[in-house]
């Protein structure tokens, strides 16, 4: 089998960090696999790195080209994104190959362009029953497959975390309570101010880290000052190999309004951090069956008395915390996922 999995972010986040694994995966079962990304940005380095295949481009115009002239070479074209998807339809006549969508946020799609091209992929992947649900009732398919996000463990280095904490003047002798979430509206990063000075009023034996960037970071700043949470609440941007502050992690927390899954939760889970969070779409499934303290969505007050319950009580964090690693480690395993996948790619 010849795959042609398809990413054209220029972020590097967690659909960018999956679409590695279904490749890393995809490989270990003897699929021949080329990843078609945007040139110079994080997922071609991450890519080349570990020697994957690689078509890279700066624009549309390349992806196109490449896809009238190569797609034929293609059992499958996996789109990771609904933007590349419209490519690998358009190009279909010229192509022939299957197009294979994953669908990894839950809000809403709209249009009926969206809609028409949802109902000519010819199979839609879901990574939560939420998002399965909210393409069925757009798209009016009956037959989207689900398959979730990957974690692979890594070798924590405290060191780098440690590093980051003094980068930032930021003393390591308090509780480090952390997320891992870009700075957008869906991530409601303003509730989460809100939700750390209420614990604020609290305790005072913690300190906040924030790593992400986006449209909101100014926003965020301000409501920082405001609440005169600067000794508490610390955003760090951009963190490379963010991977390693869960070593110093006591609590994960979310606070999105809206979540295809949430795999910043997986690597909380799989490093034994303990975590509050919100029930966002697929997020809500993470967290339910005793792996985490489960909060209403603009809730900061909810957030608050989870975090400040999960830290009071040892026994309570000690059990989330097993359940979390047992669950992850069985259900969201690269061999796992990529065998759902491999079903998927043979149409079974």
């Amino acid at each position: 089998m010849n795959v042609l999995e398809l990413n054209f972010e220029r972020t590097w986040r967690g659909g960018e960090r999956q679409t590695i694994y279904n490749i890393e995966g995809l490989l270990q079962e003897g699929v021949t696999v080329t990843l078609l990304c945007r040139k110079g940005f994080p997922l071609e380095q991450k890519a080349r790195e570990k020697d994957v295949r690689v078509a890279s481009f700066r624009n549309i115009l390349g992806v196109i080209f490449y896809l009238l002239v190569n797609g034929r070479k293609y059992d499958v074209l996996h789109a990771q994104t609904s933007h590349i998807l419209t490519y690998c339809l358009l190009t279909r006549p010229f192509h022939r190959a299957r197009v294979v969508f994953s669908r990894r946020v839950d809000f809403v799609p709209k249009g009926w362009l969206t809609r028409l091209k949802y109902r000519n992929t010819d199979q839609i992947v879901a990574i939560s029953e939420a998002v399965k649900e909210i393409v069925a009732q757009f798209s009016g398919r009956t037959d989207i497959k689900v398959a979730s996000d990957i974690v692979v463990p890594i070798a924590l280095d405290p060191a780098k975390a440690r590093h980051v904490l003094e980068a930032n003047g930021i003393p390591g002798n308090k509780i480090i309570i952390g997320t891992v979430a870009a700075l957008v509206p869906h991530k409601d990063p303003l509730t989460m101010v809100a939700a750390i000075k209420e614990l604020s009023d609290k305790r005072s034996d913690f300190l906040f880290l924030h790593a992400g960037t986006g449209e909101m970071e100014e926003a965020v700043r301000q409501k920082i000052a405001e609440l005169r949470l600067e000794q508490v609440y610390f955003p760090l941007g951009f963190v490379e190999d963010v991977e390693h502050l869960f070593s110093v992690f006591d609590v994960f927390v979310m606070s999105s309004q809206e979540e295809g899954l949430g795999s910043s939760v997986l690597d909380a889970f799989v490093y034994k951090v303990s975590v509050v969070g919100t029930d966002a779409g697929g997020l809500s499934e993470l967290l339910s069956d005793g792996r985490a303290i489960k909060c209403a969505k603009k809730d900061a007050t909810a957030i608050a008395e989870g975090i400040n319950q999960v830290l009071s009580n040892e026994h309570l964090r000690t059990s989330i915390v097993q359940r979390a690693y047992r669950y992850v480690l069985e259900k969201h395993n690269l061999d796992y996922i990529t065998q759902q996948y491999m079903n998927v790619f043979n149409r079974e």
